[in-house]
């Protein structure tokens, strides 16, 4: 009986769950207010993922920062090597864009005039290890990490340093809003089951190729993630692509709609320029090479 009296210390006033359950049962027998309940819920999900966002960002002037120190190609190699990693490993296109984001945070917040390749090796294997330490179920050993294509090798207590130096830098904020993870809030749940697979795969593939395109790295993840799917809709599925991409704009303030139609327009642009060479997309930079000979 004591237990329970500390129990009921610990309760908050907390009438509005009956409440709440009330009228969520009004809600679900009338399809109508269902669907302006789920409506509500999304956006106010989605308003929270745009603030969080902010804070994951890489500093402003990145894209310049990268040319001025010629880590344009340099960056374009790691990234295909988490490509590599996820296809090897099996890891989950969460994880390595969560790889992507820490590698172009530290680098823009380190500012460091002398690069060398092996040091953003050194860094690609930290963010990768952290980003399966946090998105995957199960780990992998920092030898085995190393195991698919790297030109350097590292012992694991030097990787160990590099992780802490890392996080330390990142602010311990590893819980990224990627270009996927707004993809994947946005788009992976309202169509019917059996078409998922085709979106996911087309969506994916447009990210994957934007992250390599320094032309996108001037837009937000969120904005990224939402004309990847605006151009996977147009072309798998325009019925739905109209009215729900409608829909997104409609609770968006106009600064972002002139970025996501931007945006939307330079990736369909570059979508359809390499159709006839059996791209989804071609990145405005020298990735093409690295995609064709290192896949």
């Amino acid at each position: 009986f004591n237990s329970w009296l500390c129990m009921d210390n610990l309760l908050c006033d907390e009438v509005w769950l009956s409440k709440s359950a009330n009228t969520f049962e009004e809600v679900i027998s009338d399809p109508v207010a269902l669907k302006s309940y789920e409506n509500e819920e999304f956006e106010e999900a989605f308003a929270v993922c745009l603030e969080k966002e902010v804070l994951c960002l890489p500093e402003p002037d990145y894209t310049k920062y990268l040319h001025s120190n010629n880590l344009i190609f340099p960056r374009c190699r790691v990234i295909q090597w988490f490509i590599k990693c996820r296809r090897r490993f099996n890891l989950s296109f969460g994880t390595v864009f969560l790889a992507f984001n820490y590698l172009d945070r530290f680098v823009s917040i380190c500012q460091c005039n002398d690069w060398e390749y092996w040091m953003l090796e050194l860094l690609s294997i930290a963010c990768l290890s952290i980003a399966i330490k946090f998105n995957e179920i199960s780990g992998l050993s920092l030898h085995e990490i190393q195991v698919e294509g790297l030109d350097y090798s590292f012992q694991s207590n030097v990787i160990l340093k590099m992780e802490l130096i890392l996080l330390k830098a990142l602010g311990w904020r590893l819980n990224s809003m990627t270009s996927f993870s707004f993809a994947e809030m946005l788009g992976f749940d309202f169509l019917e089951p059996h078409h998922h697979v085709k979106l996911i795969s087309r969506v994916t593939d447009l990210l994957v190729q934007a992250t390599l395109d320094q032309k996108m790295m001037e837009f937000r993840p969120s904005v990224v993630g939402m004309s990847a799917l605006w151009c996977t809709l147009d072309q798998l599925f325009p019925p739905t692509s109209d009215t729900y991409i409608a829909y997104i704009m409609s609770i968006l303030n106009q600064s972002q709609k002139d970025d996501i139609i931007k945006c939307h327009k330079l990736m369909e642009t570059q979508t359809s320029m390499c159709v006839e060479n059996h791209h989804y997309y071609c990145p405005l930079s020298p990735t093409t090479v690295l995609l064709n000979t290192h896949d």
